[in-house]
């Protein structure tokens, strides 16, 4: 009985850290994502904490916090970090950081203030 017992609780720790590294899986590549979007370089993500919790496909998960850092010029470093439940982002809360430099901003499109929206000059469009 203290065998099975034994192989059990093996067994219930080997799942809970094979679903530990599938959430850090999951929130590298997050990580890489929200970094791009946010045009920053990443630097690192690592896990603060985690603890178990109730819910997600199995009824008992993980529940961590992860940190992910990163840099807008190449010099600073800065900290955000983001929760997640089993393998769902569950929020993410950005420090405040300066816009990236103009040469990466977004390009307008449309008509606003008098602009043509062209890539080209305004005034070398014919009329």
């Amino acid at each position: 009985m203290t065998d099975l017992l034994l192989i059990l609780g093996i067994f219930l720790i080997s799942a809970f850290f094979w679903q530990l590294r599938q959430m850090a899986e999951t929130s590298r590549k997050f990580a890489e994502r929200e970094a791009s979007r946010q045009r920053v370089q990443l630097l690192s993500v690592a896990m603060a904490s985690a603890h178990p919790s109730i819910g997600g496909a199995t009824g008992l998960c993980w529940k961590a916090k992860f940190v992910m850092e990163f840099s807008t010029d190449g010099i600073n470093q800065l900290r955000s970090d983001f929760i997640m439940h089993h393998n769902r982002i569950h929020s993410i809360n950005w420090p405040v950081f300066p816009e990236p430099e103009w040469e990466h901003a977004p390009e307008p499109k449309g008509k606003i203030g008098g602009c043509c929206g062209s890539k080209t000059s305004c005034s070398s469009r014919k009329s």
